[in-house]
C-alpha cells in the first residue's frame, strides 16, 4: 500500500497464538508453568551463584547474568502473552510495543554476546589454566560483561529504530502473540526492502560474529584436550563444556532458523511455535542445563540445602 494511504496507528492487536476459546486456557497454563519454572529456575540460579563461595568465579559471574538476562527476557513476553490468552482485548499500546520489542531485542543480542564471552572463558581455563585467574580478573569479567551489554544495546537501538521508522495504518493485527520483526514488517504500508537488509545485516553481523568466537575457541579447547594424556582428564575438561555447548546449539538454531532463513512458505503457525521455544523454553531450559550438566552447581546446591536443613533443625 501507498505511504499516503497510511494513518496513524496508535496501537496494535495480538492474534495470539490460537482463535479458539478452549485452546486459549490450555495456552494460558502452558505459559504460566513454563513462566513460573523460568523464574524459580534462574532467580535460584542467581541466589546460589551468590551465596556460595565456591562458585565465585568468571564462568559463574557470567552465568548469573545469562540467568538474569532469562528473567528480563522471558518476563517482556510472557505476563502479556499470558494476559491476551484470557481476555478478549489483546492490544497493545504503540509505545508499549516499542518497549517489548526493544527489551525483546535488547535480551536476545545480549544472550549471543554473553555466550562468546563464556566460551572464550572456557578457553582460558582449558588452554591457559595457569594463568587463568590472572587474565580473567574482576576487572576484565566486568569490562566483557558491560561490553555484551553495550553491543546489544546498540544492536536492538538500530533493529527498534529501524522497524518503528516504518509507517502503519492498513491494519493494526499482528499475527504473532509479541511485537517481533516479520509482523511489524508484515503490516507496513511503507516500503521495507531496505528495512529488511538493515535487520539481515546487523542480525548476521552479530550472529556470525558470535559464532565465530564461539567456535575458533572450541578448536584451541578440541586441541588442548586432545593433549590431555589421561581419559579421565580428558572427560573433565569436556565436561565443563558440555552444557555451554548445549545451551549454544539450541539458542542459535532456533534463532538462524528464524532470523537469518530467506523468506519463505512456511506457515505463520509454524513460526509462532518456534517463538515460543525461544522465547519462553529456551529461558526456562538454560538453569536446567547448566545445573544438571555441572557438578559444581549440583554440589553447591546440596551444600546450601543442607545448610539450611541443619540451621533450620538447630
Amino acid at each position: 500500500m501507498a505511504p499516503g494511504n497510511c494513518t496513524t496507528v496508535t496501537g496494535f492487536i495480538f492474534r495470539g497464538i490460537t482463535d479458539n476459546s478452549k485452546l486459549q486456557n490450555i495456552v494460558f497454563v502452558f505459559f504460566f508453568a513454563v513462566y513460573f519454572c523460568t523464574l524459580a529456575g534462574n532467580v535460584g540460579m542467581i541466589l546460589l551463584i551468590r551465596v556460595d563461595s565456591q562458585l565465585h568465579s568468571s564462568m559463574y559471574f557470567f552465568l548469573s547474568h545469562l540467568s538474569l538476562l532469562d528473567v528480563v527476557y522471558s518476563s517482556v513476553i510472557a505476563p502479556k502473552a499470558m494476559v491476551s490468552s484470557l481476555v478478549k482485548s489483546k492490544d497493545i499500546s504503540f509505545p508499549g510495543c516499542v518497549v517489548q520489542f526493544f527489551l525483546f531485542s535488547f535480551c536476545a543480542n545480549n544472550e549471543l554476546c554473553l555466550l562468546a564471552v563464556m566460551a572464550y572463558d572456557r578457553f582460558m581455563a582449558i588452554c591457559k589454566p595457569l594463568l587463568y585467574n590472572v587474565i580473567m580478573s574482576k576487572r576484565v569479567c566486568f569490562q566483557l560483561v558491560a561490553g555484551s551489554y553495550l553491543c546489544a544495546c546498540v544492536n536492538a537501538t538500530v533493529h527498534t529504530c529501524t522497524v518503528f521508522s516504518l509507517s502503519f495504518g492498513h491494519s493494526n493485527v499482528l499475527d504473532h502473540f509479541f511485537c517481533d520483526i516479520r509482523p511489524l514488517q508484515e503490516i507496513s504500508c511503507s516500503d521495507f526492502h531496505i528495512n529488511k537488509l538493515v535487520h539481515f545485516t546487523f542480525a548476521a553481523i552479530e550472529t556470525i560474529g558470535t559464532i565465530l568466537i564461539i567456535l575458533i575457541s572450541y578448536i584451541y579447547i578440541i586441541f588442548a584436550i586432545l593433549r590431555i594424556r589421561s581419559t579421565a582428564g580428558r572427560h573433565k575438561a569436556f565436561s565443563t563444556c558440555a552444557s555451554h555447548l548445549t545451551a549454544v546449539s539450541i539458542l542459535y538454531g532456533t534463532l538462524i532458523f528464524t532470523y537469518l532463513r530467506p523468506s519463505s512458505g512456511s506457515s505463520v503457525d509454524w513460526e509462532k511455535m518456534v517463538a515460543v521455544f525461544y522465547t519462553l523454553v529456551i529461558p526456562m531450559l538454560n538453569p536446567l542445563i547448566y545445573s544438571l550438566r555441572n557438578k559444581e552447581v549440583k554440589d553447591a546446591l546440596r551444600r546450601t540445602i543442607c545448610q539450611k536443613i541443619i540451621s533450620h533443625c538447630m
